[in-house]
């Protein structure tokens, strides 16, 4: 599909979204001040790979050894093997408010050098936070969702279907300690966007202040402090709940992002395009090299056979016209005005790149 047709398509969607109701829900546009995510992480040991673990490292078997002290087990970590069993570090997200007993899921990735993680159990890893404190522990059997096979080395074949070294326990965790949160402090509840506009915030405070009169007020382009009204003490979480529901219209920046590297480009609804002249030709270099054999005549004895390389360079440039573009307000004019050029998603990320140097190009340009 051209891509400049995809821009169109989600130019002309953006606007049908926002008719379906009075706008974006705030739950959708910020987080509430307090009510954050904290992330967790440990050190642990996969067991039961059937052979696809670690190939013996030091710090593996020193785990291991570890591991079998806490059983009253003592041994050397050099008489140990560590081939079904493989060292880990596993990552968990904890949410806000959640009380001890709560199940997280964890993501589990192999240190070392195993081969796969397929059919292993995660032996129980506590979990820290950024304090160093011990907030959930984890373990479970490991879901990969891909295998290896095959002997590899010479002559062997290997298949690998996905990343086996990598997995997930869902519901692997066990929440321990609760993580103490506040999303009220002097009678006020703080909203942050996740996309930071003045005029969002300005449009979310008069939205607010609508069903809330003289409760919010814009602080900066990220934040929006909302006075708990009288009558609520005690009833935040309503409160909370009756403010995600407010809906408005969000400030859209104008902004062409450009994937080079996958050839994606994606334009917000609101650039524009000032009066200019686009032309775009086409430079094609073909280098072929070829191989030939000089023989010596027949009874000669003093030829050699001598095999000479052969290039041939071939420069093909198309012809391009200059084509006027006049001011273009809507993705979907510029969608339409340069796909008359006829030019590729590449070319396209060229135009757009002179067209920002040339100062016609009315939006912010992000190159990934």
């Amino acid at each position: 599909m051209n891509c400049l047709l995809a821009l169109a398509l989600l130019a002309c969607l953006a606007p049908l979204t926002l008719a379906a109701g009075n706008g974006v829900r705030i739950r959708d546009l910020a987080v509430v001040a307090g009510a954050r995510d904290n992330q967790l992480v440990g050190y642990g040991l996969v067991a039961g790979l059937a052979g696809d673990g670690d190939k013996d490292p030091v710090y593996t078997k020193q785990t291991l050894a570890n591991i079998l002290q806490h059983y009253g087990i003592n041994l050397p970590p050099t008489t140990l093997s560590s081939k079904n069993v493989a060292v880990v570090m596993v990552t968990a997200e904890i949410p806000a408010f959640v009380k001890n007993g709560a199940r997280l899921d964890v993501h589990v990735a192999s240190m070392g050098d195993a081969k796969s993680l397929q059919g292993g159990v995660l032996l129980q890893t506590p979990l820290f936070g950024a304090d160093r404190r011990v907030y959930a522990v984890a373990q479970g059997p490991v879901a990969v969702g891909g295998f290896t096979g095959g002997v590899g080395g010479a002559g062997g074949a290997t298949v690998t279907k996905n990343h086996p070294t990598v997995g997930t326990i869902v519901n692997g965790a066990l929440v321990e300690r609760e993580i103490p949160a506040s999303i009220v402090h002097d009678q006020s509840i703080e909203l942050l966007l996740r996309e930071p506009s003045f005029t969002s915030a300005a449009r979310m405070a008069a939205a607010i202040n609508e069903l809330f009169p003289a409760s919010a007020q814009a602080v900066d382009s990220t934040s929006v402090k909302v006075r708990l009204p009288d009558g609520l003490d005690g009833r935040e979480v309503d409160f909370v709940a009756r403010l995600e529901s407010v809906e408005l219209e969000p400030a859209t920046p104008p902004r062409i992002i450009i994937n080079e590297r996958t050839g994606t480009i994606v334009a917000t609804a609101s650039i524009r395009i000032s009066n200019c002249a686009v032309a775009q030709g086409n430079l094609t270099l073909s280098i072929a090299s070829t191989l030939t054999a000089s023989q010596p005549t027949p009874f000669s004895n003093t030829g050699r056979t001598a095999v000479l390389p052969s290039t041939t360079t071939e420069v093909t440039e198309n012809r391009a016209a200059m084509v006027a573009l006049p001011e273009l307000p809507t993705v979907e004019k510029v969608a339409a005005a340069l796909n008359t050029l006829g030019v590729t998603p590449r070319d396209m990320m060229a135009i757009f790149q002179a067209m920002k140097q040339a100062g016609a190009l009315q939006a912010e340009l992000l190159i990934r």
